[in-house]
């Protein structure tokens, strides 16, 4: 390896590090990586480096935080070093996520069905009807191909035996993919030679994906050539710069909620220059709340009034449903196994992380008395708000936490801490294990397409285990290789 880039990288547990392997090896996926990396000094690294941050800014890759008191914009940021992932393991995992969203799928049209999982006694029905993406206005209705979570992103580690593990499951609004197709055109641009000799596999056919996927499941009632439009809360939504970089990917209006409305006949219309025009289906980008003020909060100038009626008469089609996010609920991603087992009568590709619901009397205990060595979590936050590391926390800190659990137990879980995979990351002025997660993003339509690879989000302090961009996280290119290396 090239002594000034790799010289003093040191992880504290060589077992979990990308790069080190658990014999102390380097593992082949990243053989011709690091040979070519041995040719470079620290100096062309940082020049790369820079350019590639510029290539960012250039672009106007960023995201808003809603805690800066500023309100300033963020460059997402980026580091040069990728994840790589073998062709073989990479077949498993996107054979487990199918796996998943289809079971999952399955799950939301059965508990706004006939709710046979309830009946069964999979999961209890207090988890599944308590829980706040439970919507009533939805039970009777099954959405064009029974799908209700068209887009998702599941979060993935490499635990201790370095295999990825789901560690939640975002279907209600999951975003990120824009970073993974314009890391990928910056990494292309700016170290094209860093690419293995038999290259990796392509994600920029995902725009393409998402459209056919969201026309894939129009309405009975659409019309012979289905327009689509992608709705946002804004330009101050944190997710903006994605919402306006799909829509001009996928060639579709980005709309905001004044900028449609439902008609007499209940079909929805896009206001244009030339009058009002007809929509099939709507990628929204805004939560359920702010969706329909006639059905959910009154407050809300983000939504259409009289969406849910036109959706519910089937006049158009919603990605992703309503009350998709009682899937996602962290309390029902402890049942999740089971439902996979239930639906689909086979054992979970992908495993989950080990679970506590505090809603079960015995695990409530358990969460008590081993607080100080687990991850508490709040069931509906995202972002990485509200999340308790045990380990790094003060008894000040944990006395909080367990006294909100113990208010409010339905909205608790906890895990032990996991100690995932580390990744190399440029700090100062040498390279530095990370902690990185993975999320891979999901589109259910007609047909289940898994983008190669996803968002590599890391943890870009010292010793922190929170990835979210929110919290100080940045993100990598992810490469799944086309073949095994050899």
């Amino acid at each position: 390896m090239a002594r000034d880039l790799f010289d003093d990288y040191q992880p504290a547990d060589q077992s979990t590090d990308e790069i080190i392997g658990p014999a102390g090896q380097l593992p082949h996926e990243y053989a011709g990586l690091v040979h070519t990396l041995q040719g470079w000094t620290l100096d062309q690294y940082e020049e790369r480096q820079d350019r590639a941050d510029l290539a960012l800014l250039s672009a106007g890759i960023t995201f808003n935080v809603y805690a800066d008191d500023e309100g300033n914009e963020r460059i997402f940021p980026f580091s040069l070093f990728p994840r790589i992932v073998g062709a073989d393991e990479w077949d498993s995992v996107e054979a487990g996520l199918t796996q998943r969203l289809r079971a999952l799928n399955m799950f939301l049209l059965d508990i706004y069905g006939d709710q046979r999982v309830l009946a069964d006694g999979v999961v209890p029905s207090e988890i599944v009807l308590g829980s706040p993406g439970y919507r009533r206005e939805m039970v009777g209705f099954q959405p064009p191909l029974g799908v209700y979570a068209h887009v998702a992103g599941c979060d993935l580690v490499r635990d201790e035996q370095r295999q990825f593990v789901v560690l939640e499951d975002n279907l209600r609004t999951p975003s990120g993919v824009s970073y993974v197709l314009e890391n990928r055109t910056v990494m292309l641009r700016v170290v094209p030679d860093l690419f293995p000799r038999h290259g990796v596999r392509a994600v920029n056919d995902y725009p393409n994906q998402l459209l056919a996927s969201l026309l894939s499941t129009r309405p009975p009632a659409s019309s012979d050539s289905p327009r689509a439009v992608l709705l946002t809360p804004g330009i101050y939504n944190s997710a903006y710069f994605e919402h306006s970089f799909l829509s001009l990917q996928m060639g579709i209006p980005l709309v905001e909620g004044s900028d449609l409305i439902v008609g007499e006949d209940d079909f929805v219309y896009l206001r244009s220059t030339t009058g009002l025009e007809r929509i099939d289906v709507i990628y929204r980008r805004i939560d359920d709340d702010f969706l329909d003020p006639e059905v959910f909060r009154p407050d809300s100038m983000l939504g259409v009034p009289g969406l849910m009626r036109a959706y519910l008469a089937g006049r158009v089609s919603l990605a992703n449903a309503p009350g998709a996010g009682v899937a996602d609920d962290k309390v029902v991603y402890r049942w999740v196994p089971d439902i996979i087992r239930y639906y689909l009568d086979e054992d979970p590709i992908l495993p989950n992380v080990e679970t506590y619901s505090a809603v079960i009397p015995a695990e409530l205990d358990h969460i008590c008395a081993h607080a100080a060595e687990l991850v508490i979590k709040p069931a509906n936050e995202s972002g990485g708000y509200g999340v308790l590391i045990g380990p790094q926390a003060s008894q000040a800190e944990l006395d909080d936490t367990l006294a909100q659990v113990r208010a409010d137990p339905r909205n608790w879980i906890a895990q032990p801490l996991l100690h995932f995979s580390t990744i190399p990351t440029l700090s100062g002025d040498r390279m530095c294990p990370r902690r990185a997660d993975l999320r891979p993003f999901i589109l259910s339509g007609q047909e289940t397409y898994v983008i190669p690879g996803g968002l590599t989000r890391v943890a870009l302090r010292e010793g922190s285990y929170v990835v979210n961009s929110s919290q100080g996280g940045g993100s990598k290119d992810t490469w799944v290789l086309n073949r095994e290396p050899g």
